[in-house]
């Protein structure tokens, strides 16, 4: 299977200018190959709420995928 870099790099970008909307920081963006997913972790934990909210703003389906090191945690699959 081949991995299209350039579409995620584009997301990456895309899923960055939301939470610096947002207010939030981007603490790690990265792409796990295993996982074949995007990950997410922010520079502060969100409540339940604004969860919800933030993952409703993404160019691409999202899931909370819990607290990490910095703050909230999210997984975009590709």
């Amino acid at each position: 299977m081949m991995t299209d870099f350039d579409t995620i790099w584009r997301l990456q970008d895309e899923i960055r200018t939301v939470v610096d909307a947002f207010g939030c920081g981007v603490w790690d963006i990265r792409y796990n190959t295993k996982r074949q997913a995007i990950e997410l972790e922010l520079l502060n934990n969100l409540d339940e709420e604004a969860v919800s909210d933030l993952c409703s703003q993404f160019p691409v389906p999202c899931d909370y995928d819990g607290i990490g090191l910095m703050g909230s945690k999210f997984v975009f699959y590709l």
